[in-house]
């Protein structure tokens, strides 16, 4: 069981930047995929971004491309969602994620563990 531990949420205004951390509390082996989804009040979850540990490519969900970036450490077990230039409209819930072997990147069922997730709010 991967436990997930979210950090760096908080308040910011609008055009402002935030950095989200997430870290595994044990090895997240090369084959893993590390994602971020958020949900706001009333919406369904929806994916942010992704990194695959083999090769490192990453994937942007069209909300945060050009303004979010994923990177991370297999060895630290730790990836990381820096968000520049926030809106009101990305205010939401934002959830790491673990997908380990199956199912479309890009959809929150093909994730397997799962943080507790940690509040963004983006004042106008």
């Amino acid at each position: 069981q991967v436990q997930l531990v979210e950090s760096g949420g908080g308040l910011v205004q609008a055009g402002g930047s935030l950095r989200l951390s997430c870290t595994a509390s044990e090895h997240t082996f090369s084959s893993y995929t590390m994602g971020w989804f958020r949900q706001a009040p009333g919406k369904e979850r929806e994916f942010v971004a992704a990194i695959r540990w083999s090769g490192g490519t990453t994937y942007y969900g069209d909300s945060g491309k050009g303004r979010f970036t994923i990177s991370g450490e297999n060895a630290k077990n730790t990836v990381v969602l820096q968000m520049n230039s926030l809106k009101p409209e990305d205010t939401a819930v934002y959830y790491c994620a673990v997908r380990v072997l199956r199912g479309r990147i890009t959809q929150a069922y093909a994730y397997d563990f799962w943080g507790q997730g940690t509040q963004v709010t983006v004042s106008s």
